[in-house]
């Protein structure tokens, strides 16, 4: 080996009688050289530098003396003193000893005897500086082929000593009478062992095992979680991770609880050399029955173009996902797959998506099954006119249990001209086509709630618009100010109507249209689409008729981050439009004003606002509005929302959910623009906190419901980090009823030791 080769070079310097030499003496003040990481080879050069270095041919011991460095290979011994021992091939280090190993470990010790090339040999009062600063020291050590380290009286943590007080104990350590590291397996084993905290012990135990911190993956126990939830008890996680090879683990975790048998979680994870896998499942008792649930998530590339997945979500009832506490609660779970490519300015997408509701408001008979779905998108490069075109194409299959079932296929073309006038006038020419075809049966139930059954229908929307912005700029000493007044004329046919139909009582009972309604539920009326051709999000319903946008925006930028920023807005068109519903702010000759306004003075204040207002009396109909106050170490936060009807519920107008198809009768009548549902308005408030002092970050939010006058959340959570410790508490109330309960409290503590492991406790 190495030190077999040096003491054959020492015997033959020896006898040259020249100076003493290892094999090849650096020169004074040279760095140490560190080739690529291979075994140490017995004929491989030893290098060394030194002050001083003496020979004894009588007793066969060369001594190197002052900032010594020996180094063959990768591994690197430094001392002030090194004897080295020719007749027993052994090196004694004496005075600042370092040892570096090729692993990228570092050992520091008093005194060192050392043989086989560093590799074996005992060390007194050893440290070793570990990954992610882990620390780890010993009385003694015992290296055996650079691979096991045997220790004695060992103390391990990831804190620093204090600077100023270094004699204070750490915020954590581990004390053993005895551990062992294997460095091949990046385990350190504990025998006897004491976990402290400020120096107090806290906690005894006679054996565990935990990786070295340079490990990524390591087969073994991970902390347990116990907790209390009210519907199962006090309960404990105790999770096993398996590195089952160098692509696979998994994650199993028994589930004990004192009010059910309890059950298994299971996480799978595996990787391909063109994509990924990951499984997420659990089986487990919960109110006398046996529940599970599966979320399932992979990607494959096919090529530099085309890439498939799938994303699976599926579970017993929310009721289970609620009483174990399990990630990813959600009240409706969507299941996906899909096939996507890549082009140059283009997009393909084809998938096929389930849906699966998990509270009463959301039945899984009335959610879609989209078998399939195809969409595909292309944008151009400029032409010979300067204009851009792009084209939005595709179609899909709707089926469900109860409820409309439609096929439809779709068709848009846009193209943009945008020019610059003379005086800085900036202007855009837009030609936009939408069109679809329907194929539909059960049209007379949810969600288009027709006067008919079935029907085959199609709609077409050509659109010409133009778009004209002056944007004013001045420039003086106390910065930039900003007046662009802004128009957009519109024309374009008359669209379709999709009011509703009223019984002799008044009674709504059905929409007056042929056509589905899939992707145009859920519209709001603001600035973000003043300007949009049509302001539904879909392309079933669509807006027509000819019209006009016109906007003031105002701004003034003061420089380092400073500014005011102030929109104003309103639209006109020719006739009313039943196809929007009534207080949406749209379906009359004028629409509502909209404005935003986003305001900071410094950077300690910011607000931003976006408001409606009737256009006939300027009552406020929608305003949402978020303002922080406060420096970087304490922001104060809150928030309001309010909107004079509850767009989510606006379509869910019939009590039964029932509606027998047949014609209507000479009491009945068709009133276009009725509102659907007589909801109460959307009245929350929103106030928080977040606080940063050194380590320690507070954060607390609460959401009230100004029209209930009611609590819908509260939440809080107190964190202490440092470079070696965690700690935090987390709080969460639930107020609302969800399936008829009376709220939820959630209270989760986490104590992290970093580089050791995590303890948690959870309440519910």
């Amino acid at each position: 080996m190495a030190w077999r080769a040096l003491r054959a070079l020492l015997l033959g310097a020896a006898l040259a009688a020249g100076p003493p030499a290892l094999a090849q003496q650096a020169p004074p003040g040279a760095t140490m050289h560190m080739p690529s990481l291979q075994p140490v080879q017995r004929n491989a050069p030893v290098y060394y530098q030194a002050d001083t270095a003496t020979y004894d041919r009588d007793s066969g011991l060369v001594t190197l003396t002052g900032h010594v460095e020996i180094w063959q290979d990768n591994r690197v011994l430094r001392a002030d003193k090194v004897t080295y021992d020719r007749n027993t091939d052994v090196a004694a280090a004496t005075g600042h000893v370092v040892i570096l190993d090729p692993s990228g470990q570092v050992l520091f010790a008093d005194y060192a005897e050392l043989s086989q090339g560093l590799k074996d040999g005992v060390l007194a009062n050893m440290r070793a500086q570990l990954a992610q600063n882990g620390h780890l020291a010993a009385n003694g050590a015992r290296r055996i082929d650079a691979r096991v380290n045997d220790l004695s009286r060992v103390i391990y943590s990831s804190c620093d000593a204090c600077k100023n007080h270094p004699d204070w104990p750490l915020e954590w350590d581990v004390r053993a009478r005895s551990a062992v590291q294997d460095l091949d397996n990046k385990r350190i084993e504990y025998d006897d062992a004491v976990v402290d905290l400020y120096g107090v012990p806290v906690m005894y135990l006679p054996y565990f095992t935990v990786p070295d911190p340079s490990a990524k993956r390591s087969s073994g126990f991970l902390e347990p979680t116990p907790g209390f939830a009210k519907y199962i008890g006090a309960f404990a996680e105790i999770p096993y991770f398996w590195a089952i090879d160098g692509s696979t683990d998994a994650t199993i975790t028994p589930i004990l609880s004192s009010q059910q048998i309890g059950g298994v979680d299971l996480q799978l994870r595996h990787a391909f050399n063109d994509g990924q896998v990951t499984i997420n499942t659990s089986l487990a008792q919960d109110e006398g029955q046996m529940a599970s649930d599966l979320f399932a998530k992979g990607q494959f590339v096919l090529n530099d173009e085309w890439r498939w997945g799938f994303d699976i979500e599926r579970a017993s009832s929310e009721i289970y996902m609620r009483d174990y506490q399990i990630p990813g609660l959600v009240y409706v779970l969507t299941s996906t797959v899909y096939l996507e490519g890549f082009g140059q300015g283009s997009y393909s997408r084809l998938d096929a998506s389930a849906y699966q509701g998990l509270v009463t408001s959301a039945i899984t008979a009335e959610m879609p099954y989209v078998l399939p779905r195809y969409t595909y998108s292309y944008v151009g490069q400029p032409d010979e006119l300067g204009g851009r075109s792009s084209v939005q194409l595709g179609a899909f299959n709707v089926l469900r249990q109860i409820g409309t079932n439609d096929q439809r296929a779709n068709f848009s073309y846009d193209w943009e001209r945008p020019a610059t006038g003379a005086l800085g006038d900036l202007w855009k020419l837009v030609l936009h086509v939408d069109s679809a075809a329907y194929n539909a049966t059960k049209l007379n139930e949810q969600p288009t709630w027709s006067y008919q059954g079935s029907a085959s229908s199609a709609q077409a929307m050509p659109t010409i618009a133009l778009d004209g912005r002056w944007p004013l700029i001045r420039q003086s000493s106390s910065g930039t100010q900003v007046i662009e007044p802004i128009v957009q004329l519109i024309a374009a046919p008359n669209g379709s109507s999709y009011g509703t139909i009223r019984n002799a009582a008044g009674v709504p009972i059905a929409i007056n249209t042929l056509i589905p309604n899939e992707d145009s539920m859920d519209f709001q009326f603001t600035d973000a689409n003043l300007f949009a051709l049509n302001r539904y999000p879909g392309i079933d319903r669509l807006e027509g008729g000819p019209r006009a946008n016109v906007a003031l925006h105002g701004a003034w930028y003061f420089g380092k981050g400073q500014n005011v920023d102030a929109f104003i807005g309103q639209g006109f068109r020719t006739s009313p439009d039943p196809a929007f519903p009534v207080n949406s702010g749209l379906s009359q000759t004028v629409t509502d004003v909209v404005t935003h306004l986003n305001y900071t003075p410094s950077e300690y204040f910011d607000v931003s606002t976006h408001e409606r207002f009737d256009h006939r009396n300027y009552n406020l109909r929608f305003f949402d509005g978020l303002g922080t106050a406060g420096p970087s170490w304490l922001k104060f936060s809150a928030g309001y929302i309010y909107e004079s009807y509850n767009p989510y519920t606006y379509y869910d107008f019939v009590p039964t959910g029932i509606l027998v198809n047949r014609t209507l009768t000479p009491g009945e009548q068709f009133i276009p623009g009725t509102p659907l549902l007589n909801t109460g308005p959307v009245n929350e408030a929103t106030i928080g906190i977040d606080t940063q002092f050194g380590h320690w970050k507070f954060g607390g939010s609460v959401i009230r419901d100004l029209h209930l006058q009611t609590m819908s959340d509260v939440g809080a959570t107190l964190t202490y980090e440092d470079e070696c410790f965690i700690v935090s508490a987390n709080y969460y109330r639930r107020y609302t009823s969800i399936d008829g309960d009376t709220g939820a409290t959630t209270l989760y503590f986490q104590v992290t030791l970093k580089t050791l492991g995590s303890f948690n406790i959870n309440g519910m």
